[in-house]
């Protein structure tokens, strides 16, 4: 017999697989165009035709009032672009204030140094937002983390491989900042009862009510508590 309790707990895991999947959908929509482009192509792209076609599909997410999405865009692989060997095709939304001190946010390209040369480069292929999604071929989750590259804040980064013709030449991915995740989710994980965290595969606490377990913290134990996986994401909900 289904209960109050398991009520709860299924919306919860709903409502939380439904906050990532729909950002998991837009963005597996700007990997398909993106690719398409790129076969049409034959691979032969330039960085100024990818900043064009990634522009078009991410500034009017990014401009929209009240996005979860704060950054978004591609990030070619090296060498994939014979005009620009390493490159990033990114974009800040109007809620992102990174880099900007005291003037008024609004949507625009991330300046990023691509030059392997320069002391403030870096190896973007390094970073887990690039280096899980090109070995396992899948979405991935990173984060909560603070990321330097593009916010300066508690983010998460969600991101996709990209392809052709079988070849990783890129990722595709979305911004979002940990605060905005909390202010989403927080109602549906308190409406649990009890201690609730929600976590990334790492057990990373991205979402808790219990104040012992504070975002960003790792979970090495969970004890006795009930450990949920949460839709087709890598999240997972402990419970008690």
């Amino acid at each position: 017999m289904t209960t109050t309790a398991d009520l709860a707990l299924q919306k919860c895991l709903d409502a939380i697989a439904t906050t990532f999947d729909s950002v998991f959908a837009e963005i597996e929509g700007w990997r398909a165009v993106i690719e398409q482009r790129i076969a049409d192509a034959a691979g032969m792209l330039r960085a100024a035709e990818l900043d064009a076609l990634v522009e078009n599909l991410v500034v009017a997410e990014l401009a929209a009032p009240g996005a979860l999405i704060i950054g978004a865009g591609a990030v070619a692989a090296p060498g994939f672009l014979d005009d620009a060997p390493w490159h990033l095709a990114w974009w800040l939304g109007h809620a992102n204030t990174f880099g900007l001190g005291s003037a008024d946010p609004s949507v625009r390209r991330l300046e990023a140094e691509e030059d392997p040369a320069s002391d403030s480069f870096r190896d973007y292929t390094a970073l887990e937002w690039w280096r899980v999604p090109a070995e396992t071929g899948t979405r991935h989750i990173t984060g909560p983390y603070v990321d330097y590259l593009c916010t300066d804040d508690y983010t998460l980064t969600l991101t996709m491989p990209v392809r052709f013709e079988h070849r990783l030449v890129g990722v595709v991915g979305a911004d979002l900042y940990v605060n905005d995740v909390e202010r989403a989710l927080l109602p549906p994980v308190r409406s649990i009862g009890g201690s609730a965290t929600l976590m990334n595969a790492s057990r990373r606490v991205l979402v808790s009510t219990d104040p012992h377990r504070p975002t960003g913290s790792l979970l090495r134990d969970a004890g006795d508590s009930h450990v949920l996986p949460v839709g087709a994401s890598s999240l997972l909900l402990v419970v008690g």
